[in-house]
């Protein structure tokens, strides 16, 4: 019998899961991942460090600025679809891709604090995402050149790199606890 908060402990975890769960134990990501942590600690250890990764909000602050981006990026795709909103879905192209970089920064900020199995599946995550912002960038560029066919199957195309981010890094924030309860009381002697 299942409740509302999980399976029941003879359930197998559904397919996707078990592909997300893949990804943490993947130990040929320890290097690469060690060698994007190890000067993002150097850089992000001091008090800004400390703010960037929500100090004073008391929660990480990157899952607030990929509302941007995720926001901008999935309005353009709907845009796609009514006939007449060819410059409105290329500006949220460009507004998705405009918001990228500090969304980047704020998850880098994250990403210097995370242990061994977060980083797997931080460096996955961050990898699908740059990937996605990638495809989005030529998506603006062939809306720009004229090419609107091209510039909408590459927005979903992003989308749905997008989406596999963003199914790690909802793995890493709910299944792996990435940045639960860093600022609270109890822990702010320990944090980063």
């Amino acid at each position: 019998m299942t409740d509302s908060v999980g399976p029941a402990n003879d359930e197998t975890p559904a397919a996707p899961h078990r592909l997300l769960s893949a990804v943490e134990r993947a130990r040929i990501l320890d290097g690469p991942a060690e060698a994007v942590a190890r000067p993002l600690r150097r850089f992000f250890g001091g008090r800004a460090g400390r703010s960037l990764r929500g100090r004073e909000l008391g929660h990480p602050l990157h899952p607030l600025a990929v509302t941007l981006p995720i926001g901008a990026w999935l309005c353009s795709s709907l845009l796609d679809f009514l006939p007449g909103n060819d410059s409105a879905a290329r500006r949220l192209v460009a507004v998705g891709l405009l918001a990228t970089p500090a969304t980047m920064v704020l998850g880098a900020a994250d990403y210097s604090g995370l242990d061994v199995r977060q980083r797997r599946v931080g460096l996955a995550h961050a990898a699908g995402n740059a990937l996605a912002a990638m495809v989005f960038a030529k998506s603006y560029a062939a809306r720009v050149r004229g090419a609107k066919g091209a510039g909408r199957t590459l927005n979903l195309v992003g989308l749905l790199v997008l989406s596999a981010g963003g199914a790690l890094g909802g793995h890493l924030s709910y299944a792996q606890g990435a940045g639960v309860f860093r600022w609270q009381p109890a822990n702010e002697g320990s944090a980063l």
